[in-house]
């Protein structure tokens, strides 16, 4: 059963590893260009899911879940201008958010696999993301759970400042929060394109 799925193991390393590289890299104001490549870890499970089953998607999100690990413990070795790259409280959150989501995602999505092609990747898709997003942001960068990681400066993150930069005040890691979720919900829709496409050429007796 595990030959089977290196395909998607490696998709989804991939995935994460180049998200955790390109998360240092900023993107405008409000988001890293790891916003655009980490909700495809999505997709990779849901395309897992339908050819395969929840079990074998499980064994999927794992193996992401070792890679993300990987690449926070070698984040945590490099010291940039403020500090290691990745401290404790994002590498936390990162592992949290990363495994409840995909497992939220692969849940959901085998719920309603009976139902319209479109509805299971859709719906585990948004809801996962969402959980993901509210997860690793508060885990990360709230001042409630400075608790975590006392020695860990997080004053730039919850600096007070207009919503997305014209909205209500709030907590600059809420403008992140949001940014990053946006894209998400974006990209769950546009992923429906290349899952459809997929499942066509090699499951086509779902469509």
């Amino acid at each position: 059963m595990t030959r089977p799925l290196i395909p998607g193991i490696i998709a989804m390393a991939a995935i994460v590893v180049a998200s955790n590289i390109l998360v240092q890299h900023l993107f405008g104001q409000w988001l890293t260009w790891g916003a655009f490549t980490y909700p495809f870890a999505f997709l990779v499970t849901d395309l897992m899911n339908r050819f395969y089953g929840a079990s074998a998607a499980r064994r999927v999100v794992l193996a992401g879940f070792v890679a993300g690990l990987l690449c926070s413990f070698v984040g945590t070795q490099i010291v940039g201008e403020f500090g290691p790259l990745v401290t404790l409280r994002i590498a936390l959150g990162s592992g949290l958010a990363f495994l409840t989501a995909q497992l939220l995602d692969v849940s959901i999505f085998d719920k309603l696999r009976a139902g319209s092609w479109w509805r299971a990747p859709l719906a585990s898709t948004l809801i996962g993301a969402t959980a993901d997003t509210a997860i690793f942001f508060t885990v990360a960068f709230s001042a409630m759970l400075i608790w975590i990681e006392p020695g860990n400066d997080v004053s730039w993150a919850t600096e007070a400042l207009p919503l997305l930069g014209v909205g209500p005040i709030a907590p600059l890691w809420v403008s992140l929060a949001v940014a990053d979720w946006g894209v998400k919900l974006a990209l769950a829709i546009v992923a429906l394109v290349p899952f459809r496409l997929i499942i066509q050429k090699f499951h086509p007796a779902v469509i």
